[in-house]
């Protein structure tokens, strides 16, 4: 692993990342404490949490927030705008009206295996498994795991007939 990406993008918040080889970053891009694999290439605007995970070969796209508890396997397309959620109950403050701390909620990990595809705009909510090869349609409310192979589309998301 290295400590940077292959590019000098500029405007970018890379902070305590692992790096594979080969990695393309673009500019406006947040990263923290997350891992991305060799090959990857990574778009702008993009937010990538502390604790996640990116496979190798990946592509994702413009506009996307990938956040604590998400693991994405190799060769994973995300498009543009997709946004992954981590928590069933947000809210801002406890029972005792001071803001949250991590004592305060609980973290829903979501695993995305290995040649998934998620089209733009599409919302995966926390403790979910996107089985392997799996396509997810363009602005998709994915609610329940998606077995390997099937393809979902719509709000929530339901298996078409003839995948999965």
């Amino acid at each position: 692993m290295t400590d940077k990406p292959a590019n000098d993008a500029p405007h970018r918040l890379i902070d305590g990342v692992e790096f594979g080889e080969g990695v393309i970053v673009q500019a406006f891009t947040n990263l923290y404490g997350c891992t991305i694999g060799d090959g990857t290439r990574v778009g702008t605007f993009v937010e990538i949490q502390r604790g996640a995970t990116v496979g190798a070969r990946c592509k994702i796209q413009s506009h996307t927030f990938i956040c604590t508890g998400v693991e994405l396997g190799d060769e994973v397309f995300v498009g543009h705008g997709v946004v992954f959620i981590n928590d069933k109950r947000p809210r801002a403050t406890n029972d005792e009206g001071t803001l949250q701390t991590d004592d305060d909620w609980t973290l829903m990990p979501t695993t995305v295996e290995r040649r998934a595809s998620i089209g733009s705009g599409a919302i995966v909510l926390g403790g979910l498994r996107i089985g392997e090869g799996a396509v997810i349609g363009a602005g998709a409310v994915v609610t329940r795991d998606v077995a390997p192979g099937a393809t979902v589309a719509g709000s929530p998301a339901r298996m078409l007939a003839g995948t999965g």
